[in-house]
């Protein structure tokens, strides 16, 4: 999912340059046209027609609106009407006003050229459209939707969208309140994040980025939409698909010979580093593999396999939710994720301590998930690092280890017991000496107390 941070990026850097682009089209710094006297905005007045509830949700207010129309009306200020016309149109204000009200805003839209206002606004966001248009192209059978609403026409503000098979809408559906929502989220300070969306059995990943325009406030919106359970469920289940996936990810339509790296970084390519995260680099190609000592942490989920047969969409998602509390515990005790290997998992950190205080912290997190188990296994060797892969006897002996534990426990090594063993908090149970496949003598183990 590394990729969509990388279309909210292009989307986010894109809405930016059009936005300035267009800042100072109609008029001189928010000037009138006539002279040079600041006009005033439409939020600087005390009947902005929106108010923020107890409960920090921003709501229309009629009677605010018909205030202001009536104080433009008799006092002209073309930038704050320009956005009291976005605001009426979106607001359905010709659908819910009574009859003299909506000849009153009738008469200032006639006044400031409400029509000039709406169709400049479907040209200002035209590069947006385009934009969403070629994005979502690049991006094919993914499940990830792109779309763009022009919230200055709510009733059927949905202007363009690929992948629609996603939810199945279509260009000219309408917006539901979005609009209040991202202005509630506005007075928040989250003017884009993402969040999760169920409907039913369907279940998304949603992206939100408003699009403001100067002087006129909230007039689009671009929303990328991941169908969470076509990937977990549907492509993750199979090799096959997932490879499937992963093509049309990646498609392109020709080859370009053009650098696009920073100078350091094309020394690296040059010198064999093969993506962003490629740490073999740091050794230097084609020389030795490094060894060191560390603490190698294996764990796996208990019974996977028999889970999977029994409910394989289920299981995906604990198999998620053990990296995600592996990765909490690694982080809060120094610790790294080396590989991960199906439904294990191997860490190294810099001392036993350390691992043992994640694995009683991942052992911990496990139970109180509830949905399944894990053993864990820890030894202290000498591990070998190259070409993106790590082995050497201390993974080996760390996964025998793991292998002899019951469903909950942490086994370790004497070493690591030894290691351990004046610190405060740890207790440990002696095991005895196990023969470990592939380990040539036998390994004293221990059972750490969770």
């Amino acid at each position: 999912m590394d990729a969509l941070g990388s279309i909210v990026a292009i989307v986010a850097a894109a809405a930016g340059a059009a936005a300035g682009y267009f800042a100072g089209r109609k008029r001189r710094g928010g000037r009138s046209d006539d002279d040079a006297t600041p006009l005033r905005r439409l939020e600087e007045y005390d009947f902005y027609p929106f108010v923020v509830t107890p409960e920090g949700h921003v709501e229309f207010s009629p009677d605010r609106f018909g205030r202001a129309v009536e104080h433009l009306i008799s006092e002209r200020n073309p930038r704050a009407a320009r956005e009291m016309i976005v605001i009426g149109e979106q607001n359905l204000v010709r659908d819910t006003f009574s009859t003299e009200a909506l000849h009153r805003y009738k008469a200032l839209y006639d006044a400031y050229d409400g029509d000039a206002v709406v169709s400049g606004n479907d040209a200002y966001l035209e590069n947006y459209r385009r934009i969403v248009s070629h994005i979502g192209r690049s991006f094919p059978n993914t499940g990830i939707e792109i779309l763009m609403h022009n919230l200055v026409n709510p009733s059927r503000s949905l202007v363009a969208i690929e992948n629609a098979a996603v939810t199945g809408r279509s260009v000219g559906s309408g917006a539901t309140n979005l609009v209040l929502d991202l202005k509630t989220r506005r007075q928040r300070g989250e003017d884009k994040i993402n969040y999760e969306l169920n409907i039913g059995s369907r279940r998304f990943k949603c992206t939100t980025i408003p699009i403001f325009r100067p002087d006129y406030g909230l007039v689009g919106a671009i929303c990328i939409n991941i169908d969470v359970r076509f990937l977990r469920e549907h492509v993750m289940a199979s090799e096959d698909r997932l490879l499937a996936f992963f093509d049309n990810f990646l498609r392109t339509d020709f080859r370009l010979d053009e650098n696009i790296l920073s100078r350091d970084e094309y020394v690296n390519a040059l010198n064999g580093k093969r993506h962003f995260l490629d740490e073999a680099i740091r050794a230097g190609a084609g020389g030795p593999a490094e060894r060191r000592l560390a603490a190698i942490l294996f764990s796996d989920i208990v019974g996977f396999t028999a889970m999977m047969g029994e409910n394989e969409a289920a299981t995906l998602r604990i198999v998620e939710a053990d990296e995600r509390l592996h990765r909490v515990a690694l982080a809060a005790h120094r610790g790294r994720l080396l590989k991960r290997l199906g439904d294990g998992m191997l860490a190294g950190f810099d001392s036993a301590s350390d691992a043992v205080g994640a694995a009683r912290a991942i052992m911990r997190a496990v139970k109180e998930d509830g949905r399944f188990q894990v053993r864990v296994g820890i030894h202290l060797g000498e591990v070998t690092e190259a070409a993106g892969d790590v082995h050497g006897d201390g993974v080996n002996i760390a996964s025998r280890i793991q292998g002899e534990m019951g469903p909950g426990q942490i086994g370790v090594s004497e070493v690591v017991y030894d290691n351990v063993k004046n610190k405060e908090g740890i207790t440990a149970r002696r095991m005895g000496p196990r023969t470990l496949k592939n380990v040539a003598d036998p390994v004293v183990l221990y059972a750490i107390d969770v």
